[in-house]
């Protein structure tokens, strides 16, 4: 009896099995086989705007007559804080010399605000969802060049009264 007990358990067992019907298969699913790299978009152009175009151009007109002026400035600013090196704060020649790297500093700062508005313009344009305009953030990139140059140069003339 024993003997057929244990032959019996087994076609037990079989009966609670099933043919696999509720098991996931293993195969991979349609959303496994894709790729799995963004899709491939083409680059927003630009259309061309004479508006923009005249604007960036008159941009960069101020700006080279505020970097002519801040050039010519910043010899004579030179020549004043070579003189007032060495010398007394508060003497007149040291004051000159804050004066004229004061009226640099102004120079420098209308470079900065050109630099800003265009700026300000290529933002207006992002948050519109327009594309990036290739003359504006050529100009963008070249002022802020200029003005990061001047802004050295002005630090190192106050370095050189301080020292």
């Amino acid at each position: 009896m024993r003997y057929l007990l244990f032959l019996a358990a087994p076609l037990g067992l079989c009966a609670c099995s099933t043919a696999g019907d509720g098991y996931p298969s293993l195969l991979p699913r349609p959303i496994e086989q894709r790729p799995d790299r963004d899709p491939v978009r083409p680059d927003p152009v630009a259309t061309p705007d004479a508006a923009l175009d005249s604007q960036i151009a008159g941009q960069r007109t101020a700006a080279e007559a505020i970097v002519t002026r801040f050039r010519s400035q910043a010899m004579e600013t030179e020549s004043r804080v070579a003189i007032a090196r060495g010398v007394a704060i508060g003497s007149e020649s040291w004051i000159a010399a804050q004066v004229a790297l004061a009226d640099l500093n102004r120079t420098r700062g209308e470079l900065v605000a050109i630099v800003t508005d265009l700026e300000s313009v290529a933002a207006a344009r992002l948050q519109a969802g327009d594309a990036p305009y290739p003359a504006l953030d050529s100009a963008i990139a070249a002022l802020s060049t200029r003005a990061a140059e001047q802004a050295d140069q002005v630090r190192a003339l106050e370095a050189a009264l301080a020292g």
